[in-house]
C-alpha cells in the first residue's frame, strides 16, 4: 500500500459535504471520492495521465448523440454496468425472474405494437429467417396477459439502423403484447455476433488494452407489466465464437438459446421470460 500523501485533502474533501441536501448523493461520494484518491495516490499518476484522463472523458462526452450513447458503452466495456445489475437484482433467488443483462447503447424508445407472429423486418434481409415465441410468465409459471415486449436487434451487417443511414428507421425494432396466455411471438432474421462502435474513445480504449471488441450474436428485450419489475435482456445464441468472451461482460447461461431448424433457412427459438415482483423493504 503507498504512502497515504496529503490525507488531510480527502478528509477536507468529505467533511465539506457534511450539510449537503441530497444525503443519498453525499453518500455514494463519500465512498468514491476516498476510493478515487486513492487510486491517484496508488498508481502515482501524473500531471499528463490526468490531462488525458479528461481528454478521454471530454471525447466521449462529445461522441454522444441522440443515437449514440458513448459514455454507456465506456460503461459497458468497463463491466460497470454489468456490475450495477448484479446489485441491483437477484437472479436465480426466491422470486427472481429471467436473467437480466446490460442495456446496451443503441435503444431507441418504444415502437409500434405490431400484432403477434408479425415479422419486425422493414426491408428484406439475407440470412436465416427465424420464428421467436414464447411466455411471459410471473415467478411462479402463471401467464402474464398484456406484458409489453419491446424487442432490437441489428441487420446481418451487424449495424443497427441508428447506425446505418440505409436501414428504414424501426428496423429490426418492435413492440408486442402478450395475449391472455402470456404469449408472444414475432418473426426476424437471425442475429449476428458485431463488433461494437470503435471510431471514438472506447474503441481508442479498448485498442490500447488489446482487447477485442465483438458482442455475440443476440436479440435485445425489455419487458414490462404492472406490478412486476422490469426486465432488460438478451437471448444470445448457441454455439456463437464470442460467448465467452462478450466485449461488455453481458453473457449469462441462462440467456443462451439453442435455435430449432424447422425448415431449409428457417428457424425457431422458444424461450419464455419469468418477470420477477419489485422488492420492498421488510
Amino acid at each position: 500500500m503507498t504512502d497515504r500523501i496529503f490525507p488531510e485533502l480527502t478528509e477536507d474533501a468529505l467533511a465539506r459535504m457534511k450539510d449537503a441536501p441530497n444525503k443519498r448523493l453525499a453518500e455514494i461520494l463519500s465512498v468514491v471520492i476516498p476510493h478515487l484518491h486513492d487510486a491517484t495516490r496508488e498508481a502515482k499518476i501524473t500531471t499528463r495521465e490526468w490531462e488525458q484522463a479528461i481528454e478521454f472523458l471530454t471525447r466521449t462526452g462529445h461522441m454522444c448523440t441522440g443515437k449514440r450513447q458513448e459514455f454507456i458503452l465506456l460503461s459497458d466495456v468497463l463491466g460497470v454496468s454489468m456490475l450495477v445489475d448484479a446489485i441491483n437484482h437477484d437472479d436465480g433467488g426466491e422470486g427472481a425472474g429471467t436473467p437480466s443483462t446490460v442495456f446496451g447503447p443503441f435503444y431507441s424508445g418504444r415502437q409500434d405494437v405490431l400484432p403477434k407472429g408479425a415479422s419486425i423486418l422493414k426491408r428484406d434481409e439475407e440470412g436465416d429467417a427465424v420464428r421467436v415465441e414464447g411466455r411471459i410468465l410471473d415467478s411462479i409459471g402463471a401467464p402474464i396477459e398484456g406484458a409489453l415486449v419491446e424487442v432490437w436487434q441489428t441487420s446481418p451487417t451487424g449495424l443497427y439502423d441508428v447506425q446505418d443511414p440505409s436501414q428504414p428507421e424501426g428496423h429490426l425494432r418492435a413492440s408486442f403484447i402478450t395475449s391472455a396466455d402470456g404469449t408472444y411471438a414475432f418473426s426476424s432474421v437471425m442475429p449476428v455476433s458485431y463488433g461494437i462502435p470503435v471510431d471514438g474513445p472506447v474503441g481508442d480504449l479498448l485498442d490500447a488494452l488489446g482487447r477485442h471488441p465483438n458482442r455475440p450474436a443476440h436479440i435485445h428485450f425489455m419487458i414490462s407489466a404492472p406490478g412486476y419489475e422490469t426486465l432488460v435482456t438478451h437471448l444470445f445464441i448457441a454455439g456463437d465464437e464470442w460467448l465467452e468472451s462478450d466485449a461488455v461482460f453481458g453473457v449469462k447461461p441462462d440467456l443462451i438459446a439453442s435455435p430449432e431448424r424447422v425448415a431449409p433457412g428457417e428457424f425457431r427459438i422458444d424461450y419464455d421470460f419469468a418477470l420477477a415482483v419489485p422488492h420492498r423493504p421488510s
